[in-house]
């Protein structure tokens, strides 16, 4: 039984040397807290012993017990066992994150190579890399390479909006076929700029009908709701033939 116990034992000290415990191996460290041990940087766990990593040049040791043991430097990629420089284009800088490059201002990517913003009249450069490199000043639009004049009608203003309409008419006034026409507001009402119905509200205590607001007859038991241009019947009674009775 003995020697049953102590070749168990002798049989389990490799496992343990591989979690880092027992006898502290060359190239190894003590660790701070818990116990057991850690391979040096730049040296990885075989069995019961620290092996250093093989780190190809322009990389660095990881210190982790997975994966290589190592990654490239910044502004080197990983190929096969081989650390290779990330082609960087003329009128180009590396990014921040080492991983990929970006055209200089004025320059946009095709391809592998960064080629100069052709900008046309009544435009300037923008910042969005990834289509043509330039925008519109105020009162143009884009059409094919070009920046033309946004034609605003009488009464109408630009609306500087990336997306949607580019003009838009001024209060007291809507769009009707590329004009901007005056609202005919009648009596008791006032200009509503809703972007839906006559660009008019009735005032509180009127309806509209047509194009009107007529006063709105208030049956007993009743009171104008929360848009002040309806009406409901009070609590506790219920409408019956437009008027409002007691409910029973």
């Amino acid at each position: 039984m003995l020697a049953t116990v102590g070749l168990i034992a002798f049989l389990a000290l490799p496992v343990l040397a591989q979690d880092g415990t027992g006898v502290v191996p060359e190239n190894a460290e003590a660790r701070s807290y818990g116990g057991g041990w850690d391979c040096a940087l730049g040296y990885r766990v075989s069995g019961a012993a620290c092996l250093a990593v093989d780190v190809p040049e322009n990389a660095h040791a990881t210190g982790q017990s997975y994966g290589a043991g190592w990654a490239c430097n910044r502004g080197y990629e990983e190929a096969g066992a081989a650390c290779k420089a990330i082609p960087v284009p003329e009128h180009a800088f590396l990014r921040s994150s080492g991983y990929d490059w970006q055209c200089d201002r004025g320059f946009r990517p095709d391809r592998e190579s960064c080629v100069p913003i052709v900008l046309p009249e009544n435009a300037y450069l923008s910042e969005d890399s990834s289509g043509s490199g330039w925008a519109c000043e105020r009162g143009f639009t884009p059409s094919a390479e070009a920046c033309v004049p946004i034609v605003v009608p009488e009464n109408g203003y630009l609306t500087n909006a990336d997306y949607g309409p580019k003009w838009a008419c001024e209060r007291g006034f809507f769009e009707a076929d590329g004009r901007c026409d005056p609202v005919a507001l009648p009596a008791h009402a006032y200009l509503d700029q809703e972007s839906y119905g006559p660009g008019w509200r009735c005032e509180r205590g009127f309806q509209a009908v047509n194009d009107s607001c007529i006063p709105i007859d208030l049956p007993a038991n009743a009171h104008l709701d929360r848009s002040g241009n309806r009406w409901r019947c009070d609590p506790s009674f219920q409408l019956a033939d437009g008027e409002c009775l007691l409910e029973r």
